[in-house]
């Protein structure tokens, strides 16, 4: 009895510690999946939060490029206006230089002829006219001319002659020339030299004056070109090293995303890797589990099997045995000799086959509790990878898209950067032309006035001497013809 007893224990025993594994089992698996369920939960809350963070942070950005395509808009028709009107000046300017210039030539062509003219003149009139001239003027006009009238003419023409040579004027110097021939010849028409003189004289002023207009005017245009032109070219460098640290900044951030996407994907190949690794080896823990399991199972069956049978047939045996010994305490008479079942040996064997059993269930729950362990780890890591993977293809995703828009920027933030170069390769092209016009000059505007202030002084004092002069000429004329009439 206390032999089968005992094995019957074993068995109990080793069903208890495989219902206690098992329910460790379950509660090893009850707890990873809770922990599987928790990570996942929280996983997917993070990857929520994220892409509402995301989202959020898209629309702002959208908005924020909603506001900046309609200020880039209006600015660039704003600029396009402004271009064309720097165009429209540009050609205006271009136009008044050309013309300008043709002027110039054509003033310069023209008193280069007359002083010619003027120069051929005077030398056929110093050839020829020397001795009609004594011949042609009486001696009251002689005599007039050697008077003080002669002093003030000499006077006026010395007076324009050094205003010529200190302003180093061109003009003045041939007015010189016209008052001192006229002075010199003009009284043989009959006419008053005085007055052609003083017409002369007043109609050079008022050029000088003309010509300070003019000046003072060009200075004003001058002045507002050049000021506006340099505003437009500051604002133009202002906006061009805007749009360039703009640009530095775009592509500085879209090539360290791109390392970051390239990063992930390397760790995303790798992570991917891993798993294919991890699912052979389980695939292959697993396939020899179920092989273990199979053999083991089978073969605890058979033994199970096998006791049964020699249990049923041996236990009977037993009580023969038994019933034997009771009867011989009873002192009965001896039982004839006959066959009887191999109680012990059959014993030896049921215990080794319990044995075996014991063993076989053993090493079952063994590998069932590690295939159990096994899958829990598995199943656990590969939950981590594929958050993980999760992501990490979300990063990708959302990194890429952010290339994407940065990329589209840095298109626009290019195209607004050549067409401000554009703009201001043109601003920069006009400034250069305007202050040639107006800078590059060897005579300053403030020299130029100063200069024509005081030749038309000058002149103002020659016409001075003229009229005081002419009116004592009036005056001793009357006297004269009135002592005539009186001797008459």
């Amino acid at each position: 009895y206390k032999s089968h007893s005992g094995g019957i224990l074993d068995i109990l025993e080793d069903l208890k510690e495989k219902a206690e594994e098992q329910l460790s089992a379950l509660r090893r698996a009850e707890t990873n999946a809770k922990h599987n369920y928790d990570m996942l939960k929280q996983s997917l809350e993070d990857q929520i939060a994220a892409d509402t963070k995301d989202m959020e942070e898209t629309k702002s950005a959208k908005a924020a490029a909603g506001e900046a395509k309609a200020t880039a808009e209006g600015e660039l028709a704003e600029t396009v206006k402004e271009l064309a009107n720097s165009k429209s000046v540009l050609e205006t300017v271009r136009s008044d230089c050309m013309q300008s210039a043709a002027d110039h030539e054509a003033t310069v062509k023209a008193r280069a002829e007359e002083l010619k003219v003027i120069a051929e003149a005077k030398k056929i009139l110093v050839e020829t006219t020397s001795g009609a001239v004594d011949q042609s003027y009486s001696l009251l006009q002689m005599a007039v001319v050697r008077s003080g009238g002669d002093l003030a003419q000499a006077e006026v023409v010395t007076l324009v002659k050094r205003l010529a040579r200190q302003h180093r004027s061109a003009a003045l110097a041939q007015l010189a020339s016209k008052v001192a021939s006229e002075f010199r010849y003009g009284a043989s028409n009959g006419d008053d030299p005085f007055v052609k003189v003083r017409g002369l004289i007043q109609d050079m002023i008022a050029q000088l004056q003309a010509e300070a207009e003019a000046e003072a005017t060009e200075k004003a245009y001058c002045d507002e070109q050049l000021a506006k032109t340099k505003a437009k070219k500051e604002e133009l460098d202002d906006d061009i090293e805007k749009l360039t640290v703009k640009i530095d900044q775009a592509s500085s951030k879209s090539a360290r995303l791109k390392e970051e996407v390239q990063a992930l994907e390397s760790e995303l190949a790798a992570l991917t890797k891993m798993q294919a690794e991890m699912d052979k080896i389980r695939a292959d823990t697993h396939a020899a589990y179920e092989t273990a399991k199979a053999d083991l199972t089978l073969g605890l069956e058979g033994v199970r099997k096998a006791l049964s049978v020699l249990r049923e047939y041996y236990g009977g045996a037993a009580l023969l045995q038994g019933g034997s010994r009771f009867a011989a305490l009873m002192q009965q008479p001896a039982m004839p000799v006959t066959h009887t079942k191999s109680t012990g040996a059959g014993t030896g064997i049921i215990n080794i086959l319990e044995v075996c059993e014991s063993d076989f269930a053993e090493n079952l729950a063994k590998e069932e509790t590690e295939e159990a362990d096994a899958q829990s780890e598995y199943e656990k890591t590969t939950q981590e990878n594929k958050v993980m993977k999760t992501l990490k293809d979300q990063d990708v995703k959302y990194k890429t898209q952010e290339i994407k828009s940065l990329a589209k920027s840095l298109t626009e933030l290019s195209a607004d950067l050549e067409s401000a170069q554009t703009e201001h390769a043109a601003v920069m092209e006009y400034y250069g032309k305007i202050k040639e016009r107006c800078i590059a000059k060897p005579e300053t505007y403030e020299e130029r006035k100063r200069r024509r202030e005081a030749e038309i002084a000058g002149l103002k004092e020659a016409l001075s001497i003229l009229e005081n002069e002419t009116a004592l000429v009036q005056r001793k004329s009357r006297r004269h013809m009135r002592g005539a009439l009186t001797m008459a």
